[in-house]
């Protein structure tokens, strides 16, 4: 435990360094499948990766020029954004009179100023923004893994002592991550083409950007979906009225409830094979390990560690306990400790 202990505390100290590294490796396995099938296509191996790194930062950078150019709109525009949110709450300090109550609307005002909601989605962005900028380096990384993706499990081979469990766990752990990252890269996007094209639909500013942190967000487990909504519900305020507000609300909740209650689980399959309240845990904690980069990684991160875990004799029991439902399902059929254990050790 000690040793558990100084690891981590030597990864939170190293975070600068760990980040990027973490990134280009999750990147590196979301782009292997695309290489690998590029050159069943007859294209070489080094035009293959070139060609998938250079639709990657193409895609990466349109999304940044989105963000900006939306970013800076808002910012033109905020002079106009306090006078209108001035306006509505003077009229709704008026209606509150008329029932005798009496609030501090200039604490409210201040609290609710449109500027605070955009700047914590900034800061929430900033630990992905800071990244950014060493995006040569990841980029450099990304590419030089992907070189080697080839000749990495001939390594892992000669490296172990028993190559086949090796293999086999280095194998479950980039399929569950593999599935995973498409798969939520897939839901985000439509995710974040529904509610830009609601708020569109609705006449509300700056659609394009709440898109966009609602494709982003939706990478953060539980309460992504609730920070993606605030900053486009304030603007609905302040845009138009209280009841274009709880619309907006009312479309965020049911995006949410569509994609992730009901399309999500049945694209994933089993599920992420993680308990709720592993995956909310594994959320603060990452969070704190890595920063806002580590929130947005919690999931795949968290799943890693569940595979790597179920291998081992003396640590398959916190498998078990990280585990979702599945486990308890297998429990109540009377199946035996090596068969529940199997379950642990399944990618979702």
């Amino acid at each position: 435990m000690a040793a558990v202990v100084i690891i981590l505390a030597g990864v939170k100290a190293a975070s600068v360094i760990v980040v990027p590294v973490l990134l280009a490796l999750f990147i590196a396995v979301i782009c292997q499948p695309i290489i690998v099938l590029f050159q069943r296509m007859g294209l070489h191996k080094v035009l293959a990766v070139i060609s998938v790194v250079l639709v990657m930062l193409v895609l990466v950078l349109a999304l940044a020029g989105l963000v900006v150019q939306s970013i800076n709109e808002f910012l033109q525009n905020l002079p106009a954004y306090r006078e209108l949110m001035t306006q509505r709450f003077d009229w709704l300090a008026e209606q509150a009179e008329t029932y005798n109550i009496s609030l501090n609307w200039e604490f409210v005002q201040g609290q609710l100023d449109p500027s605070r909601a955009i700047n914590l989605t900034i800061n929430m962005l900033s630990g992905v923004g800071g990244i950014m900028t060493s995006s040569v380096i990841i980029l450099l990384i990304v590419v030089f893994m992907l070189a080697e993706a080839s000749i990495t499990p001939h390594k892992l081979r000669l490296a172990f002592n028993r190559p086949d469990k090796t293999m086999g766990q280095v194998h479950s752990i980039l399929r569950a991550v593999n599935k995973y990252l498409a798969l939520k890269t897939l839901i985000s996007l439509v995710t974040g083409f529904i509610v830009g094209f609601g708020l569109w639909l609705m006449g509300i500013d700056h659609y394009v950007l709440w898109g966009v942190l609602a494709f982003l967000f939706n990478y953060i487990p539980n309460i992504g979906s609730i920070l993606a909504a605030v900053p486009a519900v304030l603007m609905a305020l302040i845009q138009f009225s209280p009841t274009m507000a709880g619309l907006v609300a009312l479309l965020f909740l049911a995006v949410n409830m569509l994609m992730g209650n009901m399309i999500e689980p049945r694209v994933m399959g089993r599920g992420l094979g993680l308990s709720t309240l592993v995956v909310f845990l594994s959320l603060i904690f990452w969070g704190w390990i890595l920063g806002p980069v580590g929130m947005f990684l919690s999931v795949p991160l968290t799943m890693v560690a569940k595979i790597a875990l179920a291998e081992n004799d003396s640590t398959r029991w916190l498998a078990i306990l990280l585990s979702g439902d599945e486990i308890m399902k297998a429990a109540d059929n009377n199946n035996t400790i090596e068969e529940i254990v199997t379950v642990s050790k399944q990618e979702p």
